[in-house]
């Protein structure tokens, strides 16, 4: 299942960036809608229920969103805020593909953390995220952390699918939660860092 989200997450961005010519409308549509309810949400309906299967999607009473709803919707939005202004070259891609161009988002996060000028800001925020169980308040965090991202690095060509699959996992079980969260601190730390100006580098 966690696969069939990020293939979805997939073909729903590529189905979003149109070779180049999104649809502006949808994508102003995504970053001004926090959730797959809001009413904005509404013009990317028809592109998320047709790349999910019927099994994913919602058919409770009460409209409660899915598992994969959320980590789905929630990633495209990402998407959307972060493709702002970068029309000319798309800002996904996969990690794991044959020629892998992506980064994990933590992963790039990381590399801003990197930057010793940056490296308290990004902590002050990354830290928090790692500890929350809560869904929506990690979701709240990642929103501020793509806007730091685009700030900082445009350019830089994320797996919002990987994300997804991510999110989709730290809503399942507490034990997912937990290895998400680790593999998240995983990419987040593991990147080395830049060595200060005058610091010795042979030792």
């Amino acid at each position: 299942m966690p696969s069939e989200v990020k293939k979805a997450t997939s073909r729903i961005i590529n189905t979003l960036y149109r070779d180049g010519n999104p649809d502006k409308a949808v994508l102003a549509g995504l970053r001004n809608a926090p959730t797959i309810t809001s009413h904005r949400a509404e013009m990317v309906w028809p592109v998320i229920m047709t790349n999910l299967d019927k099994n994913q999607l919602s058919h409770a009473k009460d409209g409660t969103p899915t598992s994969e709803e959320v980590a789905v919707y929630t990633a495209i939005r990402f998407y959307a805020i972060h493709q702002q202004g970068n029309n000319d070259s798309l800002v996904y891609a996969s990690v794991h593909s044959e020629n892998p161009k992506g980064e994990t988002f933590f992963g790039a996060l990381g590399k801003l953390r990197g930057n010793e000028d940056l490296r308290v800001a990004m902590d002050r925020r990354v830290q928090p995220l790692l500890a929350t169980t809560n869904v929506s308040g990690v979701i709240n965090s990642l929103s501020h952390l793509v806007s730091i991202l685009k700030s900082h690095s445009s350019a830089q060509r994320i797996d919002y699918a990987l994300l997804a699959q991510d999110l989709y996992g730290l809503q399942r079980s507490y034990e997912q939660a937990s290895r998400v969260r680790l593999r998240w601190g995983q990419q987040y730390y593991s990147v080395k860092q830049a060595k200060s100006e005058g610091e010795n580098t042979n030792d």
